[in-house]
């Protein structure tokens, strides 16, 4: 969760944007804060990218969804399991950890999910990644 005065500063731009009726670049809270991993819908490099740049994340925090994208293609909504065993298969899930699983349908539709590990999670033997984990990440060209 995000701490109350990331949650309060959030608000309160949300509040002035509406009340006063005045152009406020709107607030985009660390999500960091919240989150250990992010898991968004690999439905192609552009929407992944724009997340990246919108909610102010790092290369980093988009990997698993840029490898899933450039080994698996467009899986549709099966995309944020492949980033999820990306995660977990390179070591980086640990006990109490949270991933936000972001996830987009035709038009307007969107959903997200928030999972956290009860404990940490080892690399699967016959997972899909698990023949090739170790060659990941791959460095895309523009």
């Amino acid at each position: 969760m995000l701490p109350i005065s990331k949650q309060l500063l959030f608000f309160a731009t949300l509040v002035i944007k509406k009340l006063v009726k005045k152009k406020v670049k709107p607030y985009i809270p660390d999500f960091k804060l919240a989150f250990d991993h992010f898991c968004i819908h690999a439905g192609g490099r552009a929407v992944i990218e724009e997340l990246e740049k919108n909610l102010q994340r790092l290369p980093s925090h988009v990997e698993a969804s840029k490898m899933t994208l450039h080994r698996f293609g467009n899986t549709s909504s099966s995309s944020i399991w492949y980033e999820l065993a990306y995660i977990e298969a390179k070591g980086r899930m640990r006990r109490g950890h949270r991933v936000w699983q972001i996830a987009f349908g035709s038009g307007f539709k969107c959903n997200s999910a928030v999972w956290e590990a009860l404990r940490g999670v080892k690399s699967a033997e016959n997972g899909p990644w698990a023949d090739c984990i170790n060659r990941y990440p791959v460095k895309l060209v523009s």
